[in-house]
């Protein structure tokens, strides 16, 4: 294998080639530095957490193939993965999740003690969600916690201090991770049967379209108290309704439990990230 076949693998290993994943975790991230610091955030804390971003998830994808790299081969959506194809081996793929880990370490090193010792819980908290597959028909809640705990971080980051203002925005991401990521879930329920994989998408079994409603009406009170809180205005409720759009369209997808259809539902929410933030941006522009 050449350096370009090389460098071709490792990205596949690290999803660059497939950024959902990473403006799923972008959206919330850059809405916390915005309502922390009242509209454009310090430029320096900005550009770190965006390349922590994208450094990040490429970490949490590394460690997840890794544990699930016995079970990638038997998931139709799975079995191409590097790890699970063998075009990489275990000792790379940890090796490349270790430089990366201490390089987006170094960029937290930046920033004030508090975002360190978030960083480090963060840290913690990747490594061990793709185990909780193994042990709880929940692993998409704690995803959920993962895929929020960039929320804290940035208002430490810009504030010195996570408000309680904070938390209400992390409530509202982890609603929405835990909808989302068990439209995900659905995609791969019947091979997860098989296989021994658990999730939310079979813990809810036929009610799972009822309760990712429910989740998603959830997260749409906590992003509108977030905003209440932070005292925003006309803009950011047009964000909401789109959001309220976006997830209508996303039940209508998932109505029949097609492969297909609950993949692109889940898609979808990058687009209702992405209104939501944008909303938040141009309520405090204008």
């Amino acid at each position: 294998m050449n350096l370009r076949e090389k460098i071709d693998v490792y990205a596949r290993l690290s999803r660059l080639d497939r950024p959902i994943g990473t403006f799923l975790l972008l959206w919330p991230c850059l809405m916390a530095l915005w309502l922390a610091a009242g509209g454009l955030p310090d430029l320096k804390v900005l550009i770190i957490f965006i390349v922590g971003v994208f450094v990040m998830r490429a970490c949490g994808c590394i460690i997840n193939d890794y544990a699930d790299r016995e079970l990638d081969t038997y998931v139709e959506r799975t079995r191409s993965r590097p790890l699970a194809s063998g075009e990489v081996t275990v000792k790379e793929a940890l090796g490349l999740f270790v430089v990366m880990g201490l390089f987006a370490f170094g960029l937290v090193l930046l920033l004030n003690p508090l975002v360190v010792k978030l960083s480090l819980v963060g840290m913690l908290l990747t490594i061990i969600y793709p185990f909780t597959k193994r042990y709880t028909n929940m692993p998409q809640m704690f995803l959920g916690i993962v895929w929020s705990w960039s929320i804290p971080m940035a208002y430490a980051a810009q504030t010195g201090e996570v408000p309680v203002e904070a938390w209400w925005l992390f409530a509202a991401n982890w609603f929405w991770t835990v909808a989302y990521d068990t439209m995900y879930a659905m995609v791969d329920r019947d091979d997860d049967l098989k296989v021994g994989i658990k999730s939310t998408a079979i813990l809810f079994g036929r009610y799972d379209r009822q309760i990712i409603g429910l989740f998603q009406l959830a997260a749409l009170a906590c992003f509108m108290t977030a905003g209440y809180v932070a005292e925003r205005g006309a803009l950011y409720l047009v964000g909401l309704l789109a959001f309220i759009g976006f997830g209508l369209y996303q039940q209508r997808l998932i109505y029949d439990r097609q492969r297909a259809p609950c993949f692109k539902a889940f898609l979808n929410n990058n687009w209702a990230g992405m209104a939501l933030f944008v909303a938040l941006g141009m309520d405090y522009l204008l």
